[in-house]
């Protein structure tokens, strides 16, 4: 269910979405069409997009339901109709090196960056178990850390920094450079503002 805020872009995009071949849409974003329905995996879970009548389903049980949810559909649905998939070079890029990053970058720090450090900055080991149930690996970096497969193309790198008594937690998001092909540096904040929900689905 969309809620009102999102009702007017959703009904925008529904509407290119069944005008859209399904095939080309695949094609463009690196996603398998068959049976009617898109198909992706989507920090570890199976997710089906079904085509002309946009719905998103999970394939299995125990799928954090903010992957289902009403920002994660919005942000499919523009996925499959504008996001290119192409190959990564390896490297990371922090949010405010993306097209037009420094422009959304304060909202971002906001949104993302500080809410992941309150919500995990204290409780690393909490942090680690709920980024294994994403599909995420630990890594040598910070005080935790862990890479995820937002999508298995589009990856994000979580750093956690626990502070002191003199600095608080810290937190640092990095996106795989072809990310900026897949979504806007808007959408991206919504990325990250996902990944951190489903952490904290996770942890709880």
């Amino acid at each position: 269910m969309i809620n009102n805020q999102q009702r007017a872009p959703m009904e925008y995009y529904t509407a290119k979405y069944i005008a859209a071949d399904p095939q080309a849409l695949a094609v463009r974003s690196g996603t398998l069409y068959e049976g009617g329905a898109f198909h992706l995996t989507m920090l570890g879970h199976a997710l089906r997009a079904s085509w002309p009548d946009f719905s998103l389903s999970a394939k299995q049980e125990g799928c954090p339901a903010v992957l289902l949810s009403d920002p994660m559909q919005l942000l499919m649905i523009r996925f499959l109709l504008e996001g290119v998939s192409v190959p990564t070079s390896g490297k990371f890029m922090t949010y405010r090196e993306l097209p037009w990053g420094d422009v959304y970058d304060a909202n971002f720090q906001g949104r993302c960056v500080r809410r992941l450090a309150f919500a995990f900055g204290n409780k690393l080991e909490s942090f680690s178990v709920a980024a294994k149930k994403l599909a995420g690996i630990t890594m040598n970096a910070g005080d935790a850390a862990a890479e995820l497969p937002f999508f298995e193309q589009v990856r994000v790198r979580l750093v956690l920094y626990s502070g002191d008594d003199e600095f608080p937690p810290s937190a640092q998001i990095l996106f795989s450079d072809n990310a900026s092909a897949a979504f806007s540096s808007e959408d991206l904040a919504a990325v990250g503002d996902l990944v951190v929900s489903a952490l904290k689905a996770c942890a709880n």
